[in-house]
């Protein structure tokens, strides 16, 4: 029985990473011939090809992805040994990434980041904004331990730690003629100005899961990737959107805003969750930031939350 050459597999990996032999020779600042000798040795070893080299650089075969696979899941039970070690030595330190959802940032950067990070000063915590696809696909490749996501698409490589029910409401001015009607088909929204996420985001999935569903098309005046547009189009009266109501809580308390339950089944199912990539062992100090975030975030105490440990499907 062979054992796999841990330089063959970073090197693999790297390759796959960057697209071709040349850019991953110059990030890790080796020949290209290094890594080329690596990979057909390796692929010798095991008597299959592990990629094909081709004109727009180098593609995983069925043994490469299986490959790159277990070189991953290696680096992330080696983070997460030493990182159990430390925290049996009382040493605090360590580093979270996390990819959030620009919809939970007033919510993550409040009450729960803050006494997370008093309570563990010596933990770094980094932050990247993304939307739900972007999010998912950091946590895929190891980019990020966690990611903070509203109603992602099904994905079997992501393990979800906790989800809850957070509807994706109407947002309207105050004074909005929607605002006095008893009831609300979907299809009244298209009588009026109306700005929408784009599909990259689980709230523009949604909605376009819901034009297919009922056979119409909205044609919103605005479109963006940026919820704080959304949030301002319809502060200003120019129109009115779709968001969770938590991301729009303190301008409906202050009566700037108006929001109306979720006027078809797709929307008022929706739900946010925090997720990791399926087969990686978490470090401690991602495990104790989950928790936290659980206990604490307004998005996963309101309504009641969910606390699983399943794939997203």
């Amino acid at each position: 029985m062979w054992k796999l050459n841990p330089r063959a597999l970073r090197y693999l990996n790297e390759v796959s990473h960057q697209g071709s032999l040349r850019k991953a020779a110059a990030r890790l600042n080796v020949d290209a011939s290094a890594i080329s000798r690596q990979l057909t040795q390796l692929e010798e070893e095991l008597g299959c090809p592990v990629g094909h080299r081709h004109g727009q650089g180098f593609t995983l075969t069925a043994a490469g992805e299986e490959l790159i696979s277990l070189f991953r899941q290696q680096q992330a039970s080696e983070i997460a040994t030493l990182s159990r070690i430390e925290d049996l030595q009382n040493l605090r330190r360590g580093q979270v990434k996390i990819a959030v959802g620009e919809g939970f940032i007033a919510d993550l950067i409040s009450a729960p980041l803050q006494s997370f990070m008093q309570r563990y000063p010596d933990i770094q915590i980094t932050v990247e904004m993304a939307g739900a696809n972007e999010a998912a696909r950091l946590v895929k490749e190891d980019k990020v331990d966690l990611a903070l996501v509203y109603a992602p698409s099904p994905d079997p490589d992501l393990l979800s730690h906790a989800t809850s029910h957070q509807p994706l409401d109407l947002i309207t001015p105050p004074a909005h003629p929607l605002t006095r009607a008893h009831s609300i088909a979907i299809k009244q929204i298209q009588s009026y100005p109306l700005a929408l996420l784009d599909q990259q985001f689980g709230m523009g999935q949604l909605i376009s899961l819901v034009e297919e569903l009922e056979h119409l098309r909205f044609k919103p005046q605005l479109k963006t990737n940026s919820v704080a547009v959304l949030k301002n189009f319809v502060l200003s009266g120019m129109g009115v959107t779709f968001m969770p109501r938590l991301t729009v809580q303190e301008e409906v308390t202050s009566g700037k805003i108006a929001c109306i339950p979720a006027p078809h089944p797709v929307l008022s199912g929706a739900k946010a969750h925090i997720v990791s990539h399926r087969g990686r062992e978490l470090t401690v100090s991602a495990v104790q930031l989950t928790r936290h975030l659980n206990d604490g975030m307004l998005f996963f105490t309101k309504p009641k939350k969910q606390t699983i440990n399943q794939s997203l499907t």
